[in-house]
């Protein structure tokens, strides 16, 4: 599918699908911010692959890049992670509330 034709959610979900990016999240998450460089430094690909990567994860809003002198520096975008928490935590409402609908429908059928 083309990238114009992703809605949001399907841009955040292809970006998290990759296990390289998920990794970059993770260090974002426990370092608080990263250069390029130090990011690069903790994967066994090209730098032009986590530059692939890093782009993807900007473009699905999940990391903003703040550019230092040579640097460019990485974050993670705490407004979308807040917004993909909140989706993820209605979708589990939603599923216990289908849960105990099938529950209580197996305790009629028996």
């Amino acid at each position: 599918m083309p990238r114009e034709a992703r809605t949001v959610r399907q841009e955040l979900f292809f970006a998290l699908a990759e296990p390289n990016r998920r990794k970059v999240i993770e260090m974002l998450a426990s370092k608080g911010e990263l250069s390029a460089a130090e990011i690069c430094s903790e994967f066994d690909v090209t730098p032009q692959d986590i530059s692939r990567h890093l782009k993807v994860l900007r473009q699905s809003n999940l990391v903003i890049v703040e550019k230092r002198a040579q640097q460019r520096i990485y974050r993670i975008n705490a407004d979308t992670m807040l917004r993909l928490e909140e989706w993820a935590k209605q979708m589990t409402e939603r599923l216990d509330a289908l849960d105990a609908v099938v529950e209580n429908e197996g305790k009629r059928e028996s």
